[in-house]
């Protein structure tokens, strides 16, 4: 009987590793180091400003640097985000006010295909420049990995405010203030 028991609780031992190695490698918390540093109002540089992207609508800029002087509301979308579909029209909205104040909202398409981005920016009548972010570096970057994320950008290229999840007038609002006084 004892011979049983040994082999028995080195199996049950490693299956429990191995069981412990997988939901620790699926339940990785996204990077939120920005988030942290905005909550401690350091404001951090935005992340790769110089990457190029791929320009997917608009005329203009195809990175953040290009924009360095403009409050930005940089946004990370899809298609499929049901989220981002109840968004893009706000923002829409918010637009014509922040470029009265020379600022702007800057839209980052993150795993979608092209054909299915510019449909979206279509049917929502989108006027705002939008890039593709093709690899996903660019939004990993920024900690994001679920959609929609978005950030304030200063007139310094700086992020002033985070929001993970849905965005409401009021964060747009925060932006808008933004552009005003500075």
């Amino acid at each position: 009987m004892r011979r049983r028991v040994l082999p028995i609780l080195v199996t049950l031992a490693g299956a429990g590793l191995i069981g412990l190695l997988v939901y620790g490698v699926s339940a990785q918390a996204p990077n939120r180091t920005l988030d942290e540093r905005v909550a401690l109002k350091e404001l951090p540089p935005a992340p790769e400003a110089e990457r190029m992207l791929p320009v997917l609508t608009g005329a203009g800029a195809s990175n953040l640097s290009a924009l360095r002087g403009k409050v930005v509301v940089l946004n990370f979308w899809a298609s499929w985000c049901e989220p981002c579909q109840v968004e893009a029209p706000l923002l829409e909205r918010s637009q014509s006010s922040l470029l009265a104040s020379n600022a702007t909202v800057l839209g980052v398409t993150y795993e979608d295909t092209t054909p299915d981005s510019r449909e979206f920016v279509r049917h929502n009548h989108l006027t705002y420049p939008n890039l593709r972010d093709n690899s996903g570096t660019f939004a990993h970057s920024y900690g994001t990995d679920q959609l929609p994320e978005s950030f304030i950008l200063n007139r310094q290229g700086r992020i002033v405010a985070v929001s993970r999840g849905e965005i409401d007038k009021s964060f747009l609002d925060r932006a808008i203030a933004l552009a005003r006084s500075s």
